[in-house]
């Protein structure tokens, strides 16, 4: 029997040296959209991509192995990964998410709730009291996000998912902050785990895909042929190049994070911060948590600039290493305002409720150098003073 293999192990050599035709080390990629028959009546193992990719199936084996799941299927966008989670639910079925989750998240609930394809109710999750209230309601799902974008607040995995499946519910958790490389949600008892593996999978800001991991095979069936017969299944190419970038990503992410820390301690300190969200931080309200569930604290961060928007403005303006842009994870150090960025869809109101205010920035450390990242911050938050 083959011996268990590390988590890096799985990332860097997982399908290495397979390719039966040639030999060739690296997995070739299958661009075609179909696959002949042996004969009538005879289909083989693929047929055509949308049901089945042997590339796309590569990257979908690595990432079950890396989250310690059943199985994976692999579609369009991180955002196709939440809708196809979402599709197992019925009229009247309740989720249970986020106050302060993603906005394209809130969007999408909100979305198919006017449509009555469910009801959906948000909930801040480290509130015990409020916790117990929804699922009180008799919810078939609870979303969790763990950190949360963009606050980083953490949600205590194990015991959220022991209290929904006492309560009837299945767990799905965003990991895409972390990725498997720092937690693994399903050995913590969630039933699913989605990623955006636009972010620190492909890690190379370049390829948009997401994924859905499930610990119950019969799950996993389930969601794959839901993704095939609404088409939301990934393209082999997209999947050929996020397996490629997957192969570094501890690597990536140990050494993101370490500059991160850093990072957030400079922020803390600086007289031009109101607050720095980093659970890395002993001061972050779910530091003890995060350290207990997490391999890591991550490369994500936000801090609260001090004087408001027109500061928050005035140090994207100045800022040279750091990119203003969406999206996270990848190699390259961003910068995003969320009120104005990713979270501009949601009502001001609702960013309130959660906490986002118009000074709140958000950080993705990439991996520049540590010094140059703190210098271009250093001189942005000099510049955001200025008047």
């Amino acid at each position: 029997m083959p011996q268990p293999r590390s988590p890096q192990t799985v990332a860097a050599a997982n399908g290495i040296a397979t390719d039966s035709a040639f030999r060739a080390v690296a997995p070739p990629v299958h661009l075609s959209s179909s696959y002949a028959f042996g004969g009538f009546g005879r289909a083989g193992r693929y047929d055509y991509t949308r049901s089945g990719n042997p590339t796309r199936d590569l990257l979908a084996d690595t990432l079950a192995k890396l989250e310690a799941g059943a199985g994976a299927v692999v579609v369009s966008s991180g955002m196709a990964a939440i809708d196809l989670v979402l599709s197992g639910l019925e009229p009247g079925d309740l989720v249970v998410a986020p106050h302060d989750c993603y906005a394209g998240t809130w969007r999408l609930l909100n979305a198919r709730r006017a449509k009555r394809q469910f009801e959906a109710r948000f909930v801040d999750q480290t509130d015990g009291e409020a916790l117990a209230a929804a699922l009180a309601c008799g919810p078939k799902l609870v979303l969790v996000e763990s950190p949360s974008n963009p606050l980083m607040r953490i949600v205590d995995i194990r015991e959220t998912a022991a209290r929904a499946r006492s309560a009837g519910a299945k767990v799905v958790v965003d990991n895409t902050f972390l990725s498997p490389a720092l937690q693994q949600p399903l050995r913590l008892g969630a039933d699913l785990v989605v990623h955006s593996t636009t972010k620190y999978l492909n890690g190379h800001s370049d390829v948009v895909g997401g994924a859905v991991v499930a610990a119950d095979p019969a799950d996993v069936e389930a969601l794959a042929s839901w993704a095939n017969v609404t088409g939301v299944t990934g393209a082999p190419f997209d999947a050929y190049l996020t397996l490629r970038g997957l192969r570094t990503l501890f690597a990536r992410v140990e050494r993101q994070q370490r500059t991160a820390a850093e990072l957030a301690r400079f922020l803390q300190r600086h007289p031009a911060v109101r607050t720095v969200h980093y659970p890395g931080l002993a001061t972050h309200p779910g530091h003890e948590v995060a350290k207990a569930q997490q391999h890591g604290f991550g490369a994500m961060l936000s801090f609260e600039i001090a004087d408001g928007a027109e500061a928050a403005r005035r140090f994207c303006e100045a800022v040279e290493v750091f990119t203003l842009a969406e999206s996270l994870g990848g190699v390259e150090s961003l910068v995003a305002h969320p009120a104005t960025m990713t979270h501009a869809s949601m009502d001001p109101e609702t960013r309130r409720a959660a906490g986002i205010n118009d000074g709140l920035l958000r950080l993705s450390v990439g991996l520049e150098g540590e010094a140059d990242l703190r210098d271009d911050l250093a001189g942005a938050l000099a510049r955001s003073t200025d008047r």
